[in-house]
């Protein structure tokens, strides 16, 4: 079966946790529909549901040891990978133990290297250990009771920022605790609550014996970690410290016989103590509730340490923390993105990709800006980026298209990249418009491979015994320039995002005759005014904003919503779609769409942020058609030539018939008139009616008019 038909079937199954084919079958009405009537479908999906559930591959644990007390043979069968000397267990992780091996789990981070690198390019400026900065600097708990963790290991998450503001952690245990607690049964249990309040004050701070006390001070009397567990089953009934383990797992494991046992042998070792039975038994009760939530304390010690290590070099030194988090993600587009959103929310400086400045990775400058890592460029690999280094390293910045092309392998850095450096901006510095050079890669790649021909071979000119390409002319394509959207568009495909700009503001004269409100409006009149504006009342608003994120999923009556991120290049708001409104405009909510969206705006206090439940939804093309009420094109006498009035006709042609009137401005030595054409000339206003006026006159040329 073909990769096309495949993939938009697998498309159909909903990417949620636990789908199963049964399940995307009754969930999705195309699915279904498509199995029911397509022979081909059926067949498929048949021959998937006798595959799914079954082993697909062997598979090892990344970090996963077994150590055994003789030779492995003796307790596992045992295999090698091909290609590999490394032996591994043909026994999974549960029947390892079950046999009497020792397991360990080691686990690699990435934020370790990541807090490595921001160290190295802080070196040569700052000299110090991350390891004795010290654990109660205000500026770093001010950073995490405001909730700017992202890019924060393990605090990034948004339910963990909500847990951190209802926290509002002072002091490095509570960081600690928040590790700890932000799991699903902690979180459902009700404990965090509980713990929430004791710390503020709202709950008293109880311990079920004096005794326990110490044990239980640091977390307001609540058992949070393991260790607590082991440490009360030591101070109150006398438990070893093996013991203590024993009982631990006991009850992380919930089975009635032993957990019988072990409830005996903790009352007749806490009455021996001098505690009193009933007090032992409702100890004994408090500790096998809290066990099944416990989490190891050196675990999350471990990780609360990372946590404000990367806390601390935000707070202090955010530059080189982004730079190292940007460098550490440059596969993942959808994180850089994220991240370069957060740099510039932090206020650091992000210039566009720079072919005689940037790296691989990203970098500080001299200023304490971020240079952008060309390793971030779609389509551009990792081994010409460092041979488009080291050239430049060697024999100085590149100058334009042409000597660029000449100077690097052409076979490392093929068209693709080429293509992904214009359209980036990186060879913006050849002050070159970005049209012109992409127009222009064709020759520029022919030249340099005729030059690095003629020089292999030594082809001399018959009169100056020079090599011939030293004289040869270059010239750059004459062609039009890419407009704005254009621009934008070729970066968003390479970058990921708009570095030069946004199509909101580009469209924004047009979109304010559209919209009622822009996204910073509407929240500086929700976050700021004190009677809090429209919270407590139906409030119905029209933005616009480019669809940045989007996720579908199925509500309780087995229909499909969306969740729509929407951008305007200065902030973002999140969209509702519900099954009505998302059947109705299905295919209008595009990644990367601008769109104009009519719907009741509701203020999240969780986020802390907007949201809009939607009600009607228009693409920008479809929005303008409806409102616009003529074109207006800005003409001079001297542009005024039969060539252009007959290139004028042609455009105009085919959207004839429409309700816009065509007007045009003409001027001459400071004088101008408005003259309207003839009624046949009304026209509908297309995208490509606008785009082709824009080429043919300017962008400065064409206007709409409301």
């Amino acid at each position: 079966m073909g990769y096309g038909f495949v993939d938009k079937i697998a498309k159909l199954i909903p990417f949620e946790l636990g789908m199963t084919l049964e399940k995307a079958l009754e969930d999705e009405p195309l699915l279904r529909e498509r199995y029911d009537t397509e022979d081909d479908v059926k067949q498929l999906i048949d021959l998937a549901q006798n595959l799914e559930g079954i082993a697909r591959n062997a598979g090892k644990h990344a970090g996963g040891v077994v150590i055994s007390p003789t030779t492995l043979v003796d307790f596992t069968a045992i295999y090698c990978e091909s290609g590999s000397a490394q032996l591994i267990t043909q026994l999974d992780k549960d029947d390892v133990e079950a046999v009497g091996l020792v397991k360990f789990d080691f686990l690699g981070l990435r934020t370790l290297t990541i807090i490595h690198w921001a160290l190295q390019m802080l070196s040569t400026s700052t000299i110090f250990d991350i390891n004795t900065i010290p654990l109660n600097d205000p500026q770093t708990f001010t950073l995490l009771a405001e909730c700017k963790t992202q890019a924060v290991f393990q605090l990034e998450s948004r339910g963990m920022r909500d847990l951190i503001k209802r926290l509002q952690p002072d002091c490095f245990e509570d960081i600690i605790a928040l590790v700890a607690l932000f799991r699903p049964g902690p979180l459902q249990s009700g404990m965090v609550d509980d713990f929430i309040d004791r710390k503020h004050g709202r709950a008293s701070v109880e311990y079920p014996h004096p005794l326990l006390e110490a044990i239980l001070k640091p977390t307001y009397g609540v058992i949070v970690y393991q260790e607590q567990v082991m440490q009360i089953a030591q101070v109150l009934a006398g438990y070893t410290l093996g013991g203590a383990d024993i009982l631990r797992r006991a009850m992380g494991k919930k089975k009635s016989e032993e957990m019988a046992e072990q409830r005996a042998i903790f009352i007749a070792g806490a009455i021996k103590r001098g505690v009193d039975h009933h007090v032992a038994n409702n100890v004994f009760d408090l500790m096998e509730k809290f066990a099944a939530y416990g989490f190891n304390k050196s675990h999350s010690v471990a990780y609360a340490l990372i946590a404000y290590q990367t806390a601390w070099l935000k707070a202090h030194h955010p530059a080189a923390l982004m730079a190292a988090v940007l460098s550490s993600d440059m596969d993942n587009t959808e994180k850089v993105v994220l991240m370069v959103k957060e740099a510039k929310a932090m206020n650091i400086s992000l210039a566009l990709p720079n072919i005689n400045q940037g790296v691989y990775t990203f970098t500080l400058d001299h200023q304490g800006g971020i240079i952008y890592g060309l390793g971030a460029i779609k389509g551009v690999g990792e081994a010409a980026i460092q041979m488009i280094v080291a050239e430049r390293e060697k024999k100085g910045p590149y100058t334009d298209l042409f000597s660029f092309c000449e100077r690097n392998d052409l076979q490392k850095c093929n068209r693709r990249a080429l293509e992904a450096l214009i359209k980036s901006g990186a060879m913006d510095v050849f002050e070159v418009p970005r049209g012109r050079m992409f127009a222009s890669l064709d020759n520029a790649m022919l030249l340099a491979e005729k030059k690095k021909r003629d020089l292999r071979h030594q082809q001399l000119d018959l009169f100056s015994q020079a090599p011939a390409f030293l004289h040869t002319s270059v010239s750059y394509v004459a062609c039009n320039p890419w407009n704005e959207y254009m621009r934008l568009q070729a970066e968003k495909e390479v970058l990921g995002w708009y570095a030069s700009g946004h199509p909101v503001r580009h469209y924004a004269t047009e979109l304010s005759y559209m919209v009622t409100s822009t996204f910073a409006q509407l929240q500086e009149k929700y976050r700021h005014s004190p009677k809090m504006p429209y919270k407590s009342s139906r409030h119905i608003v029209t933005i616009a904003g480019v669809i940045v994120a989007l996720r579908t999923m199925m509500t309780k009556k087995g229909q499909r919503m969306a969740f729509v991120t929407l951008d305007d290049g200065i902030s973002s708001l999140e969209l509702a779609v519900f099954s009505d409104i998302y059947t109705q405009y299905r295919d209008d909510i595009v990644d990367g769409r601008l769109i104009i969206v009519t719907g009741e705006v509701s203020w999240d206090t969780v986020g802390e942020q907007l949201r809009l439940r939607a009600q009607s939804i228009q693409t920008l093309e479809q929005a303008r058609i409806q409102h616009a009420k003529a074109i207006l094109l800005h003409i001079s006498a001297d542009d005024m030539t039969p060539e252009m009035l007959r290139e004028l006709e042609k455009i105009l042609f085919p959207y004839q018939g429409g309700h816009c009137p065509v007007y045009v401005d003409y001027w001459h030595d400071n004088q101008s008139t408005r003259i309207l054409m003839g009624e046949k000339w009304a026209v509908t206003p297309h995208h490509a009616l606008i785009d082709a006026l824009c080429l043919l006159l300017s962008e400065d040329g064409v206007s709409v008019g409301y």
